[in-house]
């Protein structure tokens, strides 16, 4: 009897570490999941641990072939999905010299305000598609570089690596033989000319960033290298899969049109439209990013980046001991029938698009004697939901066409109350896919169609199947309330 054979994806997240062995009909064989440490080393300040992150990747990796029931020489490729613009910094042999900076990191405010300052905001935005601000690597690798004895020095010499987390496991399943990131994580660090696909001079320039440090910039789908010297896999396995983990989920949702978009609910909330293969400048305060890169075709999608998304649950788990586990927030927010008067804005690392104000910080308004556990835990939901409202009427805007139906996917798309109130406020239908691991399928598919074990994407969309249907049920006046008590206190903000 033939045994079964898998593709693994690894989803390396903000909170935790996941592998997930998809088989040839795209089911979820098995699953490892495992969180990791965050460090707050100061207020704004957000690190990761490179080789815990890598610990976890090991060890996540052995739970998914134990749950499948399958031995590592059963792995025909694997495909990575990271959290994005998180920054690392380690030398030729593969110790990190420093804490990763995550992408939620706000030290580089001040340098990005100075940046802004000296005009060079439209320059950036032309050539990269993003904006001058904290969240992308670019200034982030600038202050290592600028902080971490000896770093520049060393940098010059071509004995340090940067990378994203993509570029770290990778890096590490091949034992220090590959130093390559794709296009779409590439994209995110202020460094790549949007259009060339290349890391640009200019850039590097204004960030003061030398060539040495950079890894080579790949397709989203192709041979980078061979597993080697690892303890849950054997030598010789593909890495052929690389995506940032929004743009993973795009192609996991199947949306390979232009105009199809999903909205992906984990830490932070991301909107992703596919704007087709060339790329949209905002004027909405929305992002031109690289989608994927495939069989020599480039496809882009505009994004909206919401900060604080499962983080704000977390929060009231971790901050405020108001639930004991992140899933128990549906039922506290149902103790009551509505949020009141509490709005909540979800500012607790700034506010990201459209309104990228970096010193934003969140707030409760509305608040009086009557205000319970159960209206602040609603109140956190819907300013979860109407963050979203902002980024879809800039989408809307900028590509010139409604979102037909929204896509949903991550942790969060399981809230029915979460994902009622979003087709609520955003007056069109929410659609959860069956198979909510979109992010996973979409890594794993980019490294299988590398190595020939699917045909085409046409099998993915053959594959998506709709689990459950949102419809609006609010009424336009109240909606509009809604809306304007929220665009109040995000001016409060």
């Amino acid at each position: 009897m033939t045994r079964p054979r898998y593709v693994l994806a690894i989803d390396q997240g903000t909170t935790s570490t996941r592998a997930v062995l998809i088989d040839s009909k795209l089911n979820v064989c098995g699953v490892g999941q495992q969180e990791f440490t965050q460090h707050f080393p100061r207020p704004g300040l957000v690190e990761h641990d490179l080789r815990e992150i890598w610990d976890t990747t090991e060890k996540v990796i052995a739970k998914a072939l134990k749950a499948a029931k399958a031995k590592g020489h059963d792995v025909v490729a694997i495909g990575i999905t990271n959290q994005r613009e998180t920054t690392g910094l380690w030398t030729s042999g593969g110790k990190p010299v420093s804490r990763a900076i995550v992408w939620q990191d706000r030290r580089t405010s001040e340098r990005c305000a100075e940046l802004k300052a000296r005009g060079e905001e439209s320059r950036v935005r032309q050539t990269t598609g993003l904006v001058l601000d904290p969240y992308f690597s670019g200034t982030k690798l600038q202050w290592l570089l600028d902080h971490v004895k000896d770093a520049r020095t060393l940098a010059q010499r071509g004995e340090l690596k940067f990378g994203t987390v993509d570029t770290w496991l990778v890096f590490k399943m091949t034992e220090g033989a590959v130093h390559v990131t794709d296009a779409s994580n590439a994209s995110r660090t202020l460094l790549m000319n949007l259009e060339t696909l290349t890391w640009d001079d200019a850039m590097l320039a204004l960030f003061d960033v030398p060539r040495a440090v950079l890894p080579r910039i790949g397709a989203s789908s192709e041979l980078y290298g061979l597993t080697r010297g690892m303890q849950s896999l054997p030598d010789g396995i593909p890495v052929s899969g690389i995506a940032g983990d929004q743009q993973a989920a795009l192609f996991g949702q199947a949306c390979f049109e232009p105009g199809e978009a999903k909205c992906t609910y984990g830490t932070g909330a991301f909107l992703l439209m596919n704007v087709g293969t060339a790329p949209v400048q905002s004027k909405a305060g929305l992002l031109s990013t690289v989608a994927w890169r495939l069989g020599g075709t480039t496809t882009y999608a505009l994004e909206g980046s919401a900060f604080i998304a499962g983080a704000a649950v977390q929060w009231l788990r971790d901050g405020l001991g108001l639930i004991k586990r992140a899933s128990d927030v549906e039922a506290l927010a149902k103790t009551v029938k509505s949020s009141g008067d509490v709005v909540f804005v979800p500012a607790l690392a700034g506010l990201g698009a459209p309104h990228w104000r970096p010193e934003a910080r969140g707030l409760f308004a509305g608040l009086d004697r009557s205000t319970t556990r159960g209206h602040l835990a609603r109140a956190v939901l819907e300013g979860v939901a109407l963050q979203l409202q902002d980024l879809a009427e800039a989408m809307k805007l900028d590509s010139g066409r409604a979102i037909p139906a929204f896509k949903v996917d991550g942790g969060a798309a399981r809230n029915e109350l979460l994902m009622q109130y979003q087709a609520d406020i955003l007056n069109t239908n929410v659609v959860r896919p069956k198979n909510v691991e979109t992010t996973s399928l979409g890594a794993a598919f980019l490294a299988g169609l590398a190595v020939g074990f699917w045909g085409g994407p046409d099998a993915i969309r053959r594959a998506w199947r709709a689990d459950k249907v949102f419809k609006p049920k609010m009424g336009a006046e109240t909606r509009a309330q809604h809306l304007g008590k929220w665009r109040d206190a995000v001016k409060r903000a």
